[in-house]
């Protein structure tokens, strides 16, 4: 037998030998409840975000197990984000850095997600709302809702940004320009003469939401998760059949639109809005501007030459006339929506205790990364500052799981997929063939039962990568940083570098790279950071899609990254409907496939 193929015969008997032996499952195997919040930040209550935020139920859950305090995202931003934490797997060893379909990268698409694991242990895995950025229902033996960014506005015409919300801002769309109270447009006269409404749903999926009505017609996207996963977790309990389960649950906000009901806006009233802290000109010793586009003097708002984050700021400012004014109401609404999920966390809890699935379930809830709120002249995520990297992680895990502690320990979302094998007693190999990747992360188990002095075999820092859009990710030459209890440090792409000693300053206001007593410490940064990446030399660049975008122009000329993206994300606000996965962002394969499409379609016409 070919050597090649006789050693992928002994791996597949192995892992399928391992798969086999979990149908029997070990005694009060424990269920597990996933909660994954939608770019939520530390505005959260137990953590040091928002002085103003309110999130009872949250905390309620925090009294309960243990608040990781420095826990971080592998990479900023959706897609990748989730991508990285369902499958247990560093973006550097995916290669999976981008919106790309998860499962089109050779290394994800041959190791198991973490449901899939679940499910080849015996457990029923169901899931709702945004989990992976893309939905594979295979992942899942029961799914409720796909995912949904409404509630948006419709003029009649078009989906467009929240009416109350002015221009220059509402002009960014839909999506990243909307915030505003889900109020009852019907008996409002407009400027523009215009009457609104409400959709939810996807692309292909149009639902119109009414404010204030009874039933399904009148809930919003979360709220409809919320009551699907009370709904299934009354059902297990009835059935009794001895089985555990894995519950995943995605709650789209507060990503954008920041559109939820007014009442969540009243516990936040907009002239009592506290700013935070933000050092004026805290970006001049920053090197971020060196790898993204910002504003020019010729085109200050352009697409082509600003960064989202860079954008959003200014936009905001510039659409009311106190500079401060689109700052505090955008916060407003981000609290308001963070309130909007905090009650639906409430529900589940008590649906939890009612049914006594508490006593068995371990629960889990966190996000997929953080948001930055003018910190930096930023408005958003995708930075390597500790507003965009950190997010809230809470572990309740009963019998395992000391209540009501907190954790300073620096760790990984890439952790939670060992951590939960460990808790779960999950057997068999994560990979499904050579082609997959073994688990990154490192069982939180040693920190959930001794918080402060528990043995954790991780590493010290949390390794975070940043996405930017490209053809192709060499992850040698990507941009990262690590985050350890008391520092930051930040290499991007061009070898510029950013140090923080987060333990004296915590804002990261004051960059360090450059301080002459601190080059020894500059330098074991790196080098620990060439170590975590395995590239003592030029890193291999793993297996990439099978798909890459034009690259020529139609003048014949080599077409730029960032062209490429600008023309993709034109087609996007033209053409909607092409991303046919609803996910809110438009991949290359849905951007080719419907430009084919619409140019079929034209010359069918000429014939």
């Amino acid at each position: 037998m070919n050597p090649i193929l006789r050693t992928a015969t002994l791996f597949f008997l192995a892992t399928g030998i391992a798969g086999l032996g979990t149908a029997c499952l070990p005694a009060d195997q424990p269920n597990v409840l996933l909660i994954v919040c939608d770019d939520l930040n530390d505005y959260v209550e137990g953590y040091d975000g928002h002085p103003q935020t309110r999130t009872p139920n949250i905390q309620r859950l925090s009294q309960t197990g243990v608040r990781f305090l420095q826990a971080h995202c592998t990479i900023p931003i959706c897609g990748p984000s989730r991508a990285s934490f369902f499958t247990g797997i560093y973006p550097h060893h995916s290669g999976c850095f981008g919106f790309t379909r998860w499962n089109t990268y050779e290394v994800l698409n041959n190791s198991r997600t973490l449901m899939e694991h679940f499910g080849a242990n015996g457990y029923h895995t169901l899931g709702t709302g945004k989990l992976m950025h893309q939905l594979d229902r295979k992942q899942w033996e029961t799914f409720g809702n796909r995912a949904d960014y409404g509630p948006f506005a419709f003029d009649g015409k078009q989906r467009v940004a929240h009416p109350d919300v002015p221009a220059p801002f509402r002009e960014i769309g839909q999506i990243d320009g909307s915030f505003g109270p889900l109020v009852d447009f019907q008996d409002r006269t407009f400027p523009d003469g215009k009457q609104y409404r409400w959709l939810t749903g996807g692309w292909n999926d149009v639902q119109p939401l009414v404010p204030g009505v009874e039933g399904r017609a009148g809930m919003t996207a979360d709220e409809r998760n919320g009551q699907w996963a009370v709904d299934q977790l009354q059902s297990l309990a009835e059935e009794k059949s001895g089985r555990p389960f894995f519950m995943g649950i995605g709650f789209i906000r507060p990503h954008t639109p920041l559109i939820v009901p007014q009442r969540f806006f009243d516990m936040f009233p907009l002239d009592e809005i506290r700013l935070p802290e933000i050092l004026e000109d805290d970006v001049a010793d920053t090197y971020a501007h060196t790898v993204r586009g910002l504003p020019s003097e010729k085109e200050p708002s352009s697409e082509r030459t600003a960064d989202m984050g860079t954008r959003l700021f200014t936009q905001l400012a510039a659409s009311y006339a106190e500079s401060d004014e689109g700052l505090r109401r955008f916060i407003q609404a981000y609290l308001a929506s963070v309130a909007s999920v905090d009650e639906q966390v409430g529900k589940i809890l008590d649906a939890l205790e009612e049914t006594g699935l508490d006593e068995n379930t371990i629960v889990i809830l966190t996000s997929d990364h953080g948001w930055g709120m003018g910190e930096k002249d930023y408005l958003y995520k995708n930075s390597l500052w500790q507003e965009s990297t950190r997010v809230p992680l809470i572990i309740r895990a009963p019998g395992a799981a000391a209540p009501n502690t907190f954790c300073r320990q620096a760790v990984s979302l890439v952790d939670l997929y060992p951590t939960l094998v460990e808790l779960c007693r999950l057997e068999g190999e994560t990979r499904k063939t050579e082609a997959g990747h073994p688990l990154d992360g490192h069982s939180l188990a040693p920190l959930l039962s001794d918080p402060a002095r528990g043995k954790w075999s991780g590493p010290e820092a949390a390794l975070t990568a940043l996405y930017k859009w490209r053809a192709k990710y060499d992850p040698s030459r990507e941009s990262y940083s690590l985050r350890s209890e008391d520092w930051r440090y930040i290499r991007y792409e061009n070898g510029k570098e950013e140090l923080y000693r987060t333990s004296e300053d915590p804002h990261e206001w004051m960059n360090l790279a450059e301080r002459p007593d601190l080059q020894s410490r500059l330098q074991e940064f790196r080098e620990q950071l060439t170590n975590r990446l395995n590239s003592p030399k030029k890193l291999l660049v793993p297996p990439q899609p099978a798909w890459q975008p034009q690259e020529k122009s139609a003048a014949g000329q080599k077409t730029t990254e960032r062209d490429a993206a600008y023309w993709k994300d034109r087609h996007f606000k033209k053409h909607p409907e092409a991303d046919t996965d609803q996910d809110g962002q438009l991949s290359w394969p849905e951007f080719k496939a419907h430009k084919a499409k619409l140019d079929s379609e034209k010359t069918g016409k000429g014939k």
